[in-house]
């Protein structure tokens, strides 16, 4: 009956020392990754930052907690690439222009208009040895590249209709911080503008600008068709964006971590890359459903001028970018500009 008692004893007095231990004790804290991105959460990248939460903390069993700001919250287009190198935040997923200003161009060549002639034939240049590749690059800046999420293809949006290469003669185009899309707007005529993402809307609704492009999916969760009276659907060019990471933080993340944070990763790519396509759609039915803003289709006649008074970028932009690159992409989605 007294070794009853006595082992009754210890086990009560062992659980009140367990209560005492601190909670941080006994189990330990959550890596916390913070994943920035400067568009809505109704987009495609904004649907896959929260498929890949769900995914990441679902495959660590809670042993990291993935906090997500979107609509630049956190950090603004310029700021977020710097604050990543810096170890502020862990995860982002920037446009495919905005890694030249460090000094890796490569990526830059997506932006080229008229190059990637549909998603099918995207999905060859990024899953391939040339979309790994530039992956690789990013090692050299201290970044780990991830995968490719796919926005979609790029419509122009202004206050006059967008037919003619002619319409574009003297316009201020708002673009990323793209040599680029510089380029490609100079050679229509127009007034290239570097404005951050979030700042778009204000603008064009002050006049600031005259006009912008980018996929249906940003224009319609932006409300920019509502302060843009025309919107022509040419498809002329391709957003898309990189996931990548701080190499520290990952190289520093136990190896097992890492291993079910790239399942994520991969699972929300697949995700993205299937509804990019269904997501613009719904934006551009959406917006001709608004009855704010003017749909323009082009004739198989006015885009091939636009190609023709775009093709000069090729050569411009073939110092920059890598004349080698340009050609085998050109080469992998069988097309010639």
């Amino acid at each position: 009956m007294k070794s009853a008692t006595w082992t009754l004893s210890a086990a009560a007095a062992a659980a009140v020392l367990l209560a005492l231990v601190p909670a941080s004790a006994q189990q330990p804290a959550p890596i916390i990754l913070k994943l920035s991105h400067v568009v809505a959460a109704e987009t495609p990248k904004g649907k896959g930052s929260e498929r890949f939460k769900e995914l990441a903390e679902k495959y660590t069993n809670g042993r990291v907690k993935v906090e997500v700001y979107p609509n630049s919250t956190l950090y603004k287009d310029k700021e977020e690439l710097e604050a990543l190198q810096l170890g502020a935040v862990q995860m982002l997923a920037p446009s495919n222009a905005k890694f030249g200003p460090l000094g890796i161009k490569d990526f830059e060549v997506l932006d080229l208009p008229m190059l990637i002639p549909s998603l099918a034939q995207l999905r060859k240049v990024t899953e391939g040895p040339i979309g790994i590749g530039m992956l690789n690059k990013l090692d050299s800046v201290g970044l780990i590249g991830l995968g490719y999420w796919d926005n979609g293809f790029k419509v122009m949006t202004a206050n006059k209709p967008l037919r003619n290469v002619d319409d574009f003669k003297g316009l201020k185009m708002r673009i990323q911080p793209s040599k680029v899309l510089q380029s490609q707007f100079k050679a229509l005529g127009s007034l290239p503008q570097t404005i951050a993402f979030g700042e778009v809307y204000q603008s064009l609704q002050t006049g600031v600008v005259d006009g912008q492009e980018n996929t249906p999916a940003n224009i319609y969760s932006q409300k920019m068709h509502e302060v843009q009276k025309y919107m022509t659907l040419s498809n002329h060019g391709y957003i898309g964006y990189v996931v990548v990471v701080g190499k520290p933080f990952w190289n520093g993340l136990p190896a097992d971590i890492r291993e079910q944070l790239t399942k994520a990763v991969n699972e929300a790519t697949k995700y993205v890359n299937e509804i990019s396509q269904q997501e613009n759609d719904d934006a551009v039915a959406a917006i001709r459903k608004s009855g704010k803003t003017e749909l323009i289709s082009l004739t198989p006649a006015e885009l091939e001028s636009w190609r023709k008074a775009m093709a000069p970028v090729y050569d411009e932009m073939g110092e920059r970018v890598g004349k080698q690159l340009i050609q085998d992409i050109q080469k992998t989605v069988a097309v010639t500009n």
